[in-house]
């Protein structure tokens, strides 16, 4: 299956049976990062949330009742 980074334009080819090749078929919401990019933005995210303003918004969870 041949995929495009949404980040850089890279294509580049992945297995059918995987599963992110499977997400992409099924789920059109679902997008496709190279390596790279995912690197890089995961190393981005750390050095965020090492300076300790970083801040995960999570929804509020009621209880409920019953």
């Amino acid at each position: 299956m041949r995929v495009k980074c949404v980040i850089c334009d890279k294509v580049e080819t992945i297995e059918d049976e995987t599963l992110i090749a499977k997400r992409l078929r099924n789920r059109p919401i679902h997008t496709y990062m190279c390596k790279p990019c995912n690197e890089r933005i995961e190393e981005k995210t750390n050095a965020r949330i090492a300076t300790g303003k970083f801040r995960l918004y999570q929804d509020k969870k009621s209880e409920d009742s019953w």
